[in-house]
Formats: structure tokens, C-alpha cells, sequence
């Protein structure tokens, strides 16, 4: 059984993306020290991610994952692949739909082509961390339907983390709900009783471009690096 932790129900807006990973740093404490790995789903996730990494003294890193939308309903995801090619199939969609096999091989297809570009552009910048066995804990700056985030906890749950948390701002609450059914435990900081866009609870909400994501995820190859270093100086000495 999951466990679920909705903060509040307010709908008080975040000032903006930084504002919200802070909070949710603050949320999460507890888990300060614990060799976790927080995986931004992009865009708009990895900052909101990078501020939650730096609270925990985590790694960060970002979840690459691109739902297979169902014929006829394109917001419900059947499935997800992930980097690497793995392909997860919600079973229940699939027959529920009557989806053929034919879709589904065409729709991965075609998903994974557009997964194959952004995995060569970002892995040139940061190298994939490996997550079995570890702490993985995936945010964005918030769900509606939460077709993407669902992807991304498929696709980290095949790697096999030791736990997978689901940390998000805010969130529409039958969404968040039915996510806190994919993970070990499920953070919510405010789940507002109207809802109808993640954008609507940050005053500034500007979009993520592709060159923010790869500066970000540059910062974090460095700290990587300087780390390393001071391990490797640390050995020696």
C-alpha cells in the first residue's frame, strides 16, 4: 500500500518553479543523507528537481520517458519506453481499449525515434546514473492529467530502485491519487480544490527551454566531477 502525504489543499501560488523544489526540500528532510537520486521530468521538472537535490544532498539527474498514447484518447497513456528501450505496457488499458498490436508497435516506434534524440543530447552533457538499489525520487513542477509523470515512474520502476518516492508541488487530487498507486510513497505539497493547470499556481511560469535543461544538468557533471576528485585526493591522502 502506498503511502500518500497530501501537505494542504491550498491554492496559494508558488513564486516560481525555484520556490517550489525549495519547499518540497524542506518536506522531504527526513531523507537528507541517504545517497538519493532526484530525477526531473522535463522540462520544467529538472529545476524544480535541482533545488530538491540540493536540499537532500542528493544526485540529480533527469528521467527520461515518453508515454504511448492510446488511439482515441491521446491524454491516457497504455504504456511507456524509457532510455535504453525498455517498454512498459499497462495491461489493463491495453485490453480495456482493445488496442492492437500493430498501434502499439507503431506508436513505440515512433516514440522511441524522438526518444533516441533527446537521450543522445542530454547523455553528452550527463551520464545516466544507474538506480537499482537506490533511493530514486522523480518531481515535476506539478500534474493535471499526469499521462508524463505516470511514464516516468513506470520507466524508473523498471530499474529497480530500493524506493520510489513521487514528490510533486501540486497537483490536481484524483491525479495524485491515483500516482501514489505506482510508488512507495507519494508527497503532494498542495492539492488546490479547483484545478485546471499546473500554470495557474505559479506567478511566474515562464517555459524551460531545452539550453536551461542541458545548464542545469552541465552544473550537476561538474559537481559530479569535483566530487570525485576530493574522494579520489581523500584516498590518497
Amino acid at each position: 500500500m502506498s503511502k500518500l502525504r497530501i501537505v494542504s489543499f491550498s491554492s496559494e501560488p508558488f513564486r516560481d518553479r525555484r520556490e517550489a523544489g525549495q519547499l518540497l526540500g524542506r518536506e522531504l528532510a527526513a531523507l537528507r543523507g541517504q545517497r538519493a537520486v532526484v530525477l526531473g521530468i522535463p522540462r520544467g521538472g529538472i529545476i524544480v528537481a535541482r533545488e530538491l537535490a540540493r536540499a537532500l544532498d542528493a544526485d540529480l539527474d533527469i528521467v527520461l520517458a515518453h508515454k504511448l498514447r492510446t488511439p482515441g484518447h491521446p491524454e491516457l497513456a497504455m504504456g511507456a519506453v524509457a532510455e535504453g528501450g525498455r517498454l512498459f505496457l499497462n495491461e489493463s488499458v491495453v485490453e480495456g481499449m482493445s488496442v492492437n498490436k500493430a498501434y502499439i508497435e507503431q506508436e513505440k516506434a515512433e516514440q522511441m525515434a524522438e526518444m533516441a534524440r533527446r537521450t543522445a543530447l542530454i547523455r553528452r552533457v550527463l551520464p545516466k546514473i544507474p538506480l537499482k538499489g537506490r533511493l530514486a525520487i522523480v518531481t515535476d513542477d506539478g500534474v493535471a492529467t499526469g499521462a508524463t509523470t505516470q511514464a516516468a515512474l513506470w520507466a524508473v520502476r523498471q530499474e529497480q530502485p530500493g524506493r520510489l518516492i513521487a514528490a510533486l508541488p501540486v497537483g490536481a487530487e484524483a491525479t495524485v491519487r491515483r500516482l501514489a498507486e505506482d510508488v512507495d510513497e507519494m508527497v503532494c505539497l498542495r492539492t488546490p480544490p479547483l484545478f485546471a493547470a499546473v500554470g495557474q499556481f505559479y506567478l511566474r511560469f515562464e517555459p524551460v527551454e531545452d539550453d536551461e535543461v542541458l545548464s542545469v544538468l552541465a552544473e550537476e557533471q561538474l559537481r559530479r566531477n569535483q566530487a570525485a576528485r576530493s574522494t579520489e585526493s581523500h584516498v590518497k591522502g
